[in-house]
């Protein structure tokens, strides 16, 4: 099984809208998918139709409680299933603060749970807190979506370095495997400019021993397209909101690539990638 982070500490880049529509692609393609939902904004969760009321548990409880990854998990479609969230995972990070091994609690969830899937894709947050670190010791590939923006690009070297010192004390598999452009538009110069400086940066740093090394500067440019930011208020996948839309051809273009990559192993369990 594949298991991906989705990361960025700077919101607004689509970082959700990337996992979300990533898993969905990746389920029409036929793989089993779970997506976890780790940002406490639960816009995840609410953007594939689902919402967490008070009395129901959500992945706050599998992180702090006995509860199992199995009685949270909730399946939108046959080859799709999220570990929603709520707000209630806001308080995950002060409750977590004085844990012992609370870095990887859910890895150690996620090892016992016995269903199969072909990817496991975690949305976090943008911060660099627990619920981050526990998404880095649990995964062992990085996805990164980015703005072709120049503040975008502000805050990279941080995210690598993170990623370099939970990969050198907690997860030695983890590695940055793969950089994609969102909200990109061709014509513009800024975008161009951004696209290269990205470029060079990771033909010169996935030449060099490092959690970047062998990266991956996705060929897909997910275009700005409305119809990407009207899904979310309809519950649905771009997929499914406007399955002939520019956003949908993008992310299933995404999903191809993704599926190209050679580290794919289908229908394996989870299995640990990490030892504290």
């Amino acid at each position: 099984m594949r298991s991906l982070a989705v990361i960025n500490q700077k919101g607004g880049v689509g970082k959700t809208t990337t996992a979300v529509n990533m898993a969905a692609a990746l389920a029409e393609q036929g793989c089993r998918v779970c997506m976890i939902d780790l940002d406490p904004q639960a816009h995840a969760t609410l953007h594939l139709g689902l919402s967490v009321m008070d009395d129901q548990p959500s992945v706050y409880d599998v992180l702090c409680s006995e509860t199992s990854i199995c009685d949270v998990r909730k399946w939108v479609t046959p080859n799709l299933a999220v570990v929603p969230a709520n707000l209630d995972l806001a308080a995950a990070e002060m409750e977590l603060a004085g844990e012992v091994g609370r870095e990887v609690i859910l890895r150690d969830k996620l090892q016992v749970d016995e269903e199969e899937f072909d990817f496991l894709i975690l949305d976090c947050p943008p911060s660099l807190g627990v619920l981050t670190l526990n998404a880095l010791t649990t995964v062992n590939e990085v996805f990164l979506p980015l703005q072709p923006h120049f503040l975008a690009l502000h805050g990279l070297s941080k995210l690598l370095k993170t990623i370099e010192i939970v990969a050198k004390r907690l997860n030695p598999d983890l590695r940055l495997s793969g950089v994609v452009l969102c909200m990109f538009e061709a014509s513009t110069r800024l975008g161009a400019e951004v696209t290269r400086d990205v470029d060079d940066f990771l033909r010169l740093h996935t030449q060099t021993e490092g959690v970047w090394s062998g990266a991956k500067f996705f060929k897909t440019r997910i275009r700005r397209n409305i119809r990407l930011a009207e899904a979310p208020s309809f519950g649905q996948s771009i997929l499914q909101y406007a399955p002939t839309s520019n956003g949908a051809e993008d992310y299933r273009a995404l999903a191809r690539e993704v599926l190209g990559c050679e580290s794919l192993q289908v229908g394996a369990h989870f299995e640990t990638v990490a030892s504290a």
